[in-house]
């Protein structure tokens, strides 16, 4: 697939689990790639879905490690989640759980 297809794809997504945020009672929802340049730049994908940091992936194979992706969203007391869609296997979604370490 083409670099263009591979980002309409992955921003369809975005807005779809967008939608599902809105659904689920956070109304404001948004894509960062429409809100906020800084916070796109900071790998989370969706505004205004608080306590949740969000990040979007919809590829077959994932690089770096979703234990990187999460290591690398801000750590400002949110809990920091990514989704990761493949084609014909579903969704799943990962949480990094913060130690009091």
């Amino acid at each position: 697939m083409k670099a263009s297809g591979r980002r309409a794809k992955g921003h369809s997504y975005e807005r779809e689990i967008a939608q599902k945020f809105r659904d689920a009672g956070h109304p404001d929802c948004v894509t960062s790639r429409s809100e906020s340049k800084r916070t796109d730049d900071m790998g989370v994908d969706l505004c205004y879905t608080d306590p949740w940091q969000v990040q979007c992936k919809n590829q077959e194979r994932i690089s770096p490690s979703p234990h990187e992706i999460l290591a690398t969203m801000p750590k400002n007391g949110k809990k920091n989640i990514l989704f990761h869609k493949r084609s014909r296997r579903g969704t799943i979604v990962c949480m990094a759980i913060v130690t009091g370490k």
